[in-house]
């Protein structure tokens, strides 16, 4: 909580008779003053009895989501729709229907053009039950008008259901299984989402609609790495905002996830004008004064933003680590790191590692990639996993730290060859790194070549060409091969991407 929020709360249970001296903001008050929670501490101050304490604890809770949601900050739409629905139905309890049914047609009005067609169903709902009740003058009429709102939104919300569904499920996809690895898998999802795909019209369908439908797209196209169609779905998603900018306030996280797959589409396309051009006109937006602000937007904001931000230096070859970026981006991460969870950390750990092997950095490279490689505890992609472990080896190969090779090379070797279904670029990875023990110092640069040649071929491949996203093997290749910093030849190869 905020101080804002706190004193906000004081004041709420002050102005509630009997509570000045209440047993649970006599806990709120022992807890704000913790730096962690200790139960003993609590026990000890005798506030309450140990086996009192779950539910007082679990009453301190409900007293401030109730302070929270009185709040200005936290007065968002749907809450205030919910809040006249919630009147209507006192006032449709005290018998007074004419006063209910005129709150439910503002707050009905109010759901339809702000797209919360699911309140705006219930909305509808409640109206036909007081119709039946209080009959109008206009009952014939009105009757007609209730069954043909309800049936319509019905009929959208079910719609939205469908293709929020198809969403959900192909993101569970790509969770459990990752990209398409061979055109078995592809069709396997080809199929899949036909079967599951609703029929629509896309000039019946609302602003919600579009939404999960675009989104439906876009999972699908990530999954079979089609990335220009993301793109394409992308660029629509984040349209639909463009086109309509008050949504922008009442589903600002939907904005900034938009732009996110927009940015990630372009970086698997290697668009990098765009991509950069995407990146300031998002920032430049999150910056304006009418732009939502909260904690949960703010930690959003800096996860998609800096990400990108790393992304875009990747994509122009800049491998520069003094310009304050790191710096920034560790910063945040103390600050925002337990909103975040373990995953997104680890890439960043990752990202920042590949600038520092990319400058050259190696030992500080090899520093941010240990975090990765000792947390135990962490279960996330394989992919991620096997390429850390990779770099790790390889920057290990460029610091001369020779006597832990050895060592390094055992236990990834017995790592990697544990993973499900190994990339092709991985495999030829793991024969080269295994032999790199046997092979003479002067015998390297033609083995190098050999590995270069072999690589090089799944540059192009559909369900291969990912894997030089997380490292670019091939330029550091070209570097030992051409004795000439891996920077330098990245950015060669970004600058001619640009013309």
């Amino acid at each position: 909580m905020s101080k804002s929020e706190k004193r906000q709360f004081t004041l709420y249970v002050g102005r509630l008779d009997g509570n000045a001296d209440s047993k649970y903001l006599q806990l709120f008050a022992l807890l704000d003053k913790m730096k962690q929670y200790d139960e003993e501490e609590i026990l000890n101050n005798r506030i309450v009895k140990k086996q009192q304490l779950s539910n007082l604890k679990a009453h301190l809770y409900k007293q401030i989501l109730i302070s929270l949601r009185l709040s200005p900050a936290h007065q968002n739409i749907r809450i205030q729709i919910r809040e006249q629905l919630d009147f209507a139905t006192v006032l449709y309890q005290k018998g007074l229907y004419q006063q209910s049914l005129k709150l439910l047609e503002k707050a009905k009005h109010m759901a339809i053009e702000n797209e919360e067609k699911n309140v705006a169903y219930e909305i509808v709902e409640l109206e036909k039950v007081i119709e039946t009740q209080y009959i109008t003058r206009s009952m014939s009429t009105r009757a007609e008008e209730l069954s043909l709102e309800a049936e319509t939104l019905s009929r959208q919300n079910m719609m939205t259901s469908k293709l929020s569904n198809l969403s959900l499920q192909l993101y569970g996809k790509m969770l459990k299984m990752g990209y398409v690895r061979s055109d078995a898998e592809k069709q396997k999802i080809e199929v899949y989402f036909k079967e599951h795909l609703p029929e629509y019209d896309i000039k019946e369908l609302g602003f919600r609609e579009k939404l999960w439908l675009y989104k439906a797209y876009l999972w699908y196209s990530f999954l079979i790495q089609d990335f220009l169609s993301c793109y394409r779905y992308a660029s629509r998603f984040v349209e639909l905002f463009e086109e309509q900018p008050k949504m922008i306030e009442r589903n600002p996280v939907f904005y900034l996830k938009g732009n996110h797959y927009l940015l990630e589409s372009l970086f698997y396309l290697r668009h990098h004008t765009h991509f950069k051009e995407v990146l300031e006109r998002l920032e430049v937006r999150l910056n304006e004064t009418d732009f939502p602000k909260s904690d949960n937007l703010a930690t959003l904001e800096f996860l998609y933003l800096y990400s990108n931000k790393l992304n875009l230096k990747f994509l122009v070859g800049d491998f520069s680590t003094h310009d304050g970026l790191i710096e920034e981006i560790t910063k945040k991460l103390k600050v925002l790191g337990s909103k975040l969870d373990a995953h997104h950390v680890m890439v960043f750990y990752y990202k920042i590692a590949s600038l520092y092997f990319g400058n050259g950095e190696n030992k500080k490279c090899i520093g941010y990639l240990e975090k990765i490689i000792n947390n135990k505890s962490l279960k996330m992609r394989e992919d991620l996993m096997c390429f850390a472990r990779i770099l790790n080896l390889v920057a290990h190969y460029e610091a001369g730290m020779d006597y832990h090779l050895e060592s390094l090379l055992r236990s990834t070797y017995k790592f990697l060859i544990k993973m499900n279904d190994l990339h092709e670029v991985q495999k030829e990875m793991i024969k080269f790194l295994r032999n790199l023990g046997e092979i003479f110092p002067g015998e390297l640069k033609s083995e190098f070549k050999k590995l270069r040649k072999r690589l090089e071929v799944y540059e192009d491949d559909p369900y291969e060409r990912r894997a030089f996203l997380y490292l670019d093997i091939l330029s550091w290749l070209d570097s030992r091969i051409e004795n000439r910093p891996v920077a330098q030849i990245i950015k060669e190869k970004s600058a001619l991407l640009i013309r």
